[in-house]
């Protein structure tokens, strides 16, 4: 199945989300309209506004409510993108120039401030402060993150442990928000909130696993970057700990990742570091299959079961 068909039960509230967000980024300033204009309208999967939304459909919820919580995680996303590439020095994002090939450092980390800003100020208007702590605690995990891997780049060896806390960090916390988030404004009870936090964590870890599969086995011209972008700037992700465990014996790594990066690419991607790292992926992604056992068979726990899948197998 494909992201739309996934979404097919919540296409409607998706489409609201869509016109919704156009809304939530204009701004009088031409050359900040275009760009905001320019990133949501590259479209995306989407994925962590329809965690919110669905995270809403286990209980009656007011509908505005619900629009406001998935609007406010989807410009935290497109915030971090803005970050994500000025930090990675990419030039484009799916064959798209991004915002830092086109302004100074300076302004573009104020486009994503004012982003993330906006998002507080919609998440703020919930009038519930458990969701807009939730937000907060969201936004410095996220930081912290970048910053932690920031500096894990001139430790050697790296650390596994390390890596962990930086995908719950960059991905997962949002993924988290968006599905706590929902439950919480749904009324739900504890123990449901506790599930759907723990599926948007093992959720949002597959989908960085995956992500950091596909940064070695993607066709280039489809990622819109180099193949292997982050162990040419010295992130290790979880293939290259599988490759490290398991297949690279006495190899220099070290003198290997400064002179010799394209072949130990190479040889990564066609290892058993790949699999072993998919297999990973898939039992991060069972895990949060199994923390919905606690809701009925419900079309949306079946469309929340799906993502899982889907998660996993995508192709980019």
């Amino acid at each position: 199945m494909n992201i739309q068909q996934i979404f097919a039960p919540i296409q409607e509230e998706l489409a609201q989300v869509e016109a919704r967000l156009r809304q939530a980024v204009r701004v009088e300033y031409l050359p900040l309209a275009d760009i905001f204009e320019m990133l949501i309208g590259s479209g995306g999967k989407r994925i962590r506004p329809a965690l919110s939304i669905l995270a809403t459909k286990f209980h009656p919820t007011d509908p505005e409510k619900m629009y406001t919580l998935a609007i406010a995680t989807e410009l935290v996303h497109a915030a971090t993108l803005i970050h994500d590439d000025l930090i990675d020095r990419s030039s484009t994002r799916r064959g798209t120039p991004t915002i830092n090939s086109r302004w100074s450092g300076t302004a573009t980390v104020l486009a994503g401030d004012f982003l993330l800003a906006r998002a507080a100020d919609i998440a703020a208007s919930l009038d519930n402060f458990r969701v807009m702590r939730i937000f907060a605690r969201t936004l410095m995990t996220i930081c912290e993150g970048e910053i932690r891997q920031d500096f894990a780049r001139s430790h050697w060896p790296p650390n596994r442990d390390e890596y962990y806390k930086h995908i719950e960090s960059k991905t997962a916390s949002l993924f988290i928000a968006a599905t706590e988030g929902g439950a919480i404004l749904s009324g739900a009870p504890e123990n449901e909130i506790a599930a759907l936090k723990a599926y948007g964590r093992y959720l949002g870890m597959a989908f960085q696993m995956v992500d950091d599969i596909l940064d070695f086995t993607a066709d280039e011209k489809e990622l819109g970057k180099p193949v292997g972008s982050d162990l040419r700037q010295g992130t290790f992700t979880l293939p290259v700990f599988y490759y490290l465990e398991n297949d690279a014996r006495d190899k220099p790594i070290a003198e290997m990742l400064s002179t010799q990066v394209d072949q130990l690419i190479e040889a990564i991607r066609h290892s058993s570091a790949i699999a072993a790292a998919k297999a990973e992926a898939q039992r991060t992604a069972q895990a949060a299959r199994d923390a919905l056992a606690i809701f009925p068979d419900t079309i949306y726990r079946r469309t929340l079961a799906d993502l899982t899948e889907y998660v996993v197998e995508r192709t980019l």
